[in-house]
């Protein structure tokens, strides 16, 4: 399973710096969104991700870190979902207005010599 999530995390990166990395507006934010799912997973993947286990220890009997689930990436990672919601949804408008301002969704606002536009 760790390897699985290893892959999945290590497609996700490379997906997204690729895709960053291309010279189109629409690609770019769909590359920013594919690194924000890589690090949400990360974030979460290093919580001690285990499944029936409490993550909080009552104190009627002694426990140790192995009984339990650590909190606190989950919270960061719900955290996280939401700031990159809020930043797809910028960056879609800003890229649906740069798009209707320059006719193009090149990211320099102009198509490169020799290529016809989208």
């Amino acid at each position: 399973m760790n390897l699985l999530l290893a892959i999945g995390i290590g497609t996700f990166t490379g997906c997204g710096v690729w895709l960053l990395l291309r010279a189109r507006t629409f690609d770019a934010v769909l590359g920013l969104t594919l690194l924000s799912y890589a690090v949400n997973l990360f974030i979460f993947v290093m919580g001690r991700w285990k499944t029936g286990v409490p993550p909080i220890v009552n104190s009627d009997r002694l426990a140790t870190l192995a009984d339990t689930t650590d909190p606190l990436p989950q919270a960061l990672v719900l955290t996280a979902i939401v700031i990159s919601f809020a930043m797809t949804a910028l960056l879609l408008a800003l890229a649906l207005r740069t798009n209707a301002a320059t006719a193009s969704d090149h990211v320099d606002g102009g198509e490169p010599e020799g290529e016809a536009p989208r």
